[in-house]
């Protein structure tokens, strides 16, 4: 098979794995899952369930929301989020477009309400459209939710895209940049910047305990993701002893603060820059991951089952790099 026919088809396994494995998870026993709940800094906090991990913002003028996890969540996810206010969710903004981040879009848009006011201009998947709250998300989160099959509601698709670099809005007494990340784990990551209560939401391009996913098939790469970790490191700044100051809080795993992406970004950078010299050296795909280039990081970020593995990891950097 001829070398690009043969990374082509290469690209498009991992992609196809990604989305049957690590974004629908219908073995997953829901009822099972409790929603935890944790104050962040300022007016935001940081929800854990199943899927991403969800930051809620809250205030006076109503809630603003980033993820919705998976769909069969979203009424836990709801009743922690009453709890923290009775006010009506106005925002939801998706970080990119994997359903363990979109799933629940079309059930918070019903919960909420548009802050522009509540005129009903029809009704869709039994929701009042007009009443609902917006769904914000990189122009790439819609083109990529309208082509998945099967694709979540359509009252659940972005309602408000943008096309450049960021979007901005002012809500609840601070600004919120949404600053899209291009082609680092998908090609319409956001990472979502509250700039008042200094929190950084960054979906899927950082994830605390798991080496980053590179979803090529939806125009992911490994220099896009060591971008957007150092676009976060420039936002962030720590407070004594390199410790607290802004606080992260990633796709997956723990809260975390700059020192903790510094860390994940001089980790990528030093796997990519291992498995680069193996392919100047031809060494093959097998001889790779056989060379075990991810050493020394396996303990923190590595897994040997499950749907992103370490092995998984090596091939797609290895695909990325142009290895044959």
């Amino acid at each position: 098979m001829p070398n690009l026919i043969k990374n082509s088809c290469a690209s498009l396994l991992i992609g196809l794995f990604i989305a049957s494995s690590a974004y629908t998870q219908t073995s997953q026993n829901f009822q099972q899952v409790e929603i935890k709940v944790l104050p962040v800094q300022g007016s935001v906090y940081m929800l854990v369930g199943a899927g991403g991990n969800v930051t809620a913002q809250i205030g006076e003028e109503g809630v603003l929301i980033v993820d919705t996890q998976y769909a069969e969540l979203s009424h836990k996810l709801h009743a922690e989020i009453k709890k923290l206010s009775d006010r009506p969710i106005q925002f939801v903004i998706n970080t990119h477009a994997h359903k363990d981040h979109t799933g629940g879009n079309a059930n918070f848009a019903k919960f909420g309400q548009s802050i522009f006011g509540g005129n009903v201009t029809g009704v869709v998947d039994g929701a009042q459209m007009g009443s609902q709250a917006k769904i914000l998300a990189h122009e790439n989160v819609l083109l990529r939710i309208a082509e998945e099959n099967p694709p979540i509601l359509f009252s659940g698709w972005p309602t408000d895209t943008f096309f450049r670099d960021k979007k901005e809005l002012f809500f609840n007494g601070e600004g919120v940049q949404i600053l899209h990340q291009p082609a680092a784990h998908t090609d319409g990551d956001s990472i979502v910047f509250f700039r008042r209560s200094d929190v950084i939401s960054t979906g899927d391009v950082f994830s605390s305990n798991l080496y980053p996913v590179i979803d090529s098939a939806l125009g992911g790469s490994i220099q896009g993701i060591i971008e957007a970790l150092s676009h976060i490191i420039d936002l962030a700044v720590p407070a004594l002893m390199q410790e607290g100051g802004t606080m992260i809080i990633p796709g997956h795993g723990r809260l975390c603060d700059e020192a903790d992406v510094v860390e994940y970004r001089d980790m990528v950078i030093i796997i990519r820059d291992r498995i680069e010299d193996m392919i100047k050296k031809r060494m093959t795909l097998e001889e790779v991951i056989a060379a075990r280039p991810t050493l020394g990081y396996d303990d923190q970020y590595g897994a040997q089952n499950g749907f992103w593995t370490t092995e998984r990891f090596v091939e797609a950097v290895y695909g990325d790099l142009g290895g044959t």
